[in-house]
């Protein structure tokens, strides 16, 4: 057969039509014979989880664990709450038992009387809210930051640190002779205070008989010998030379020492047969979804040890280790007074947001923070200490969050993470999968478990830095 030539004006139409035929077979149809690479199932809620890598973990094998110390002489350092109606703002009259003179007053009478003698009063930030010498007055702050500084031995000005909402200062105002103002207090922000003058409280006391009976035995009552951390002090000899009798002693504990039991966070997975049964290759489903769902059970075990407000860190941190940023953000200033309020500082906590404040604020002084390596990560560094991200660390509403500090192990006297391992079903530490059966449905169901918590051991082993701005 003779080919037949096509005409040049048809080979010229169909180049001009813009669709030429193609000369090998597309990767659209190739697809069709071809088993594509897969990934397995990526979850981007998934993160470092610092704090559960680096609490030791503690065996509590009858779901509870009981935290034993010596007993403390507790003096009443609490916060105090307020009531806010509008613009105005009162103390609610039983959080004044929060004051350490008033810790033991029972009577409503007397402490409603005092609430409502308290004067409120309004500042601005940069004014003197007391001043040296001024007569002394008890202050509850509702609202805002406020610095303290007084006189050092040659005369200079020191920080004494920052009060925030629910501090006071100025018990002396409940003494029969009260000294005059030895401080200086500087609002560093909008602040909201009240006020009670101590000529105020002396004519209460002098109405009330209840009131005027519980001072005069409380001014009268030895207070029992206790150590700088408050403890019952042992009593010791030393440095005596001959046959001096040498004290008794007994160290004594708690009566009612705290008990931690083990939470749990638990989701029931529900997986069909014929997924189960058909859709296993190359990857297998039942195991795809509990990989993720282990996951996210870890992840809420994290939240909860830091935000419960049973056993969360952050609920937990002894009043007495809460401390104030100076100015608002976190600096390098605050972050030394943070790790300077316990023995051996072993990690720092904080939301990558605050970490970048952080970071901010040290390049503004021409700082660097140094770097180490931990659990195969660079992470950044503050005096040597690690400063590791967790999200689970809040940022409220108003742009301020929290930094934790923490000593960490039993042998430290510090924080420890709780579980109970050997329980049936287990896949990881503390954490099962047991079959529950298929319903009517062919609907596989498994229940999935971890059992946790956190104790502080001792109260030093945990501080926060509160109201840091990011």
């Amino acid at each position: 057969m003779t080919p037949q030539h096509v005409p040049a004006s048809d080979s010229a139409s169909a180049s001009d039509s813009g669709a030429p035929h193609p000369l090998s077979l597309s990767t659209a149809a190739a697809r069709r014979l071809a088993t594509t690479t897969k990934t397995p199932p990526q979850m981007q809620g998934i993160s470092s989880r610092w704090l559960l890598k680096v609490l030791p973990w503690v065996e509590a094998a009858g779901g509870t664990f009981r935290v034993n110390r010596r007993l403390t002489h507790t003096l009443g350092d609490g916060r105090i709450e307020f009531v806010v109606t509008g613009a105005d703002i009162s103390v609610i009259p039983a959080e004044l038992r929060e004051i350490p003179l008033l810790r033991g007053l029972t009577d409503e009478g007397a402490l409603r009387a005092l609430a409502e003698r308290f004067e409120q009063r309004e500042f601005t930030a940069g004014q003197t809210v007391l001043a040296p010498g001024d007569p002394a007055q008890l202050l509850l702050i509702a609202h805002g930051k406020i610095r303290r500084t007084g006189s050092g031995k040659y005369g200079e000005q020191v920080s004494l640190g920052v009060l925030a909402g629910g501090d006071h200062t100025g018990d002396q105002a409940l003494t029969p002779e009260p000294p005059a103002a030895e401080q200086t207090l500087t609002a560093l922000t909008t602040c909201t205070v009240l006020a009670l003058r101590a000529e105020d409280f002396r004519e209460i006391a002098d109405r009330s008989t209840a009131l005027r009976s519980y001072l005069d035995a409380s001014l009268s009552r030895a207070i029992p010998r206790q150590n700088r951390r408050g403890e019952a002090e042992i009593a010791l000899a030393s440095g005596h030379a001959g046959e001096e009798r040498l004290p008794g002693t007994f160290v004594d504990y708690e009566a009612s020492p705290r008990e931690y039991e083990l939470s749990v966070a638990q989701t029931v997975l529900r997986v069909h047969t014929r997924v189960a049964d058909l859709y296993n290759d190359p990857m297998d489903q039942v195991e795809e979804q509990l990989r993720l769902t282990v996951e996210a059970l870890r992840e809420r075990q994290e939240h909860e040890m830091v935000n419960n407000r049973d056993f969360g860190l952050l609920h937990n941190a002894a009043l007495a280790q809460r401390i104030h940023t100076r100015s608002g953000p976190p600096t390098p200033d605050d972050l030394d007074e943070l790790i300077s309020r316990r023995r051996k500082t072993q990690f720092l906590l904080a939301h990558p947001r605050a970490i970048a404040a952080i970071g901010r604020e040290c390049s503004s002084r021409g700082l660097y923070p140094g770097q180490t390596e931990l659990h195969g990560s660079t992470v950044r560094t503050w005096r040597g200490v690690p400063l590791l991200p967790c999200n689970k660390i809040p940022v409220r509403e108003d742009g301020t969050t929290s930094v934790l500090a923490m000593r960490t192990g039993q042998e430290n006297q510090g924080v420890v993470g709780l579980r109970q391992t050997g329980i049936p079903d287990e896949i990881q530490p503390g954490l099962n999968v047991r079959f529950m059966g298929i319903d009517d449905k062919a609907l596989i169901s498994y229940l999935v478990s971890t059992y946790f918590s956190a104790a502080v051991l001792v109260p030093d082993a945990l501080g926060v830095l509160e109201d840091v701005e990011v």
